[in-house]
């Protein structure tokens, strides 16, 4: 018996759908994958990807990790980052968190979570550095959703700083770092409108 038999029934419905819908879907999916975009957004199963902005398998490139981070030691990351730049030649990169993030609650707490609080030190770090800017929001909600705003301002910022990025706006090459945000209770994207296209750009940024 196979283990959680519900989840194969479900996959061979799904798969006799999309072939009804498309007779030849799988046959073209599985000889090329031609994304145009790749989007680093965070593990929330609440938060999946390719369905919010209405594309199918094969368009859009995905990292996930726990908050959205891009942190400079991530092999994992700049591994997806470098493929996707170097060998699809993916000239828009979507950095996506979301409104009420565990992660970003959690490294407001004060309390311990052990390994995970490694990883989210990045955030708290964020949250150190703006301080001021919490000092009047009373109320937790509020915090936590500026911070996943700031959250995603600093990844865009690290992402424009990764060597892999570096090398493609010194070759003169077109690339684009797009700062997004998702609201699960409505199912709506926002631009936070930090769009960089070049060191310069991103020189600005780090005005902000």
């Amino acid at each position: 018996m196979k283990a959680l038999p519900h989840l194969f029934d479900n996959n061979r419905k799904w798969a006799a759908r999309t072939t009804r819908s498309d007779a030849g879907f799988f046959l073209k999916l599985a000889k090329q994958q031609s994304p145009e975009f790749l989007w680093i957004g965070c593990s929330d199963s609440r938060v999946p990807a390719n369905e919010i902005v209405g594309l199918l398998p094969g368009e859009l490139f995905v990292h996930r990790n726990v908050a959205n981070l891009v942190i400079h030691t991530d092999m994992n990351c700049l591994s997806v980052i470098q493929y996707a730049v170097e060998l699809l030649r993916i000239r828009h990169l979507i950095v996506c968190g979301h409104y009420g993030c565990g992660g970003v609650k959690v490294a407001l707490e004060t309390h311990p979570h052990w390994l995970v609080d490694n990883w989210l030190r990045h955030i708290r770090d964020t949250y150190r550095l703006r301080a001021e800017e919490f000092i009047t929001m009373a109320d937790e909600e509020q915090r936590v959703n500026r911070l996943c705003e700031l959250n995603v301002l600093e990844q865009v910022r690290n992402v424009g700083n990764t060597t892999i990025v570096q090398e493609v706006w010194r070759k003169g090459s077109a690339l684009t770092i797009h700062g997004w945000i998702y609201g699960i209770e409505n199912g709506l994207l926002k631009d936070l409108r930090l769009c960089i296209s070049s060191v310069r750009e991103l020189q600005e940024l780090d005005e902000k």
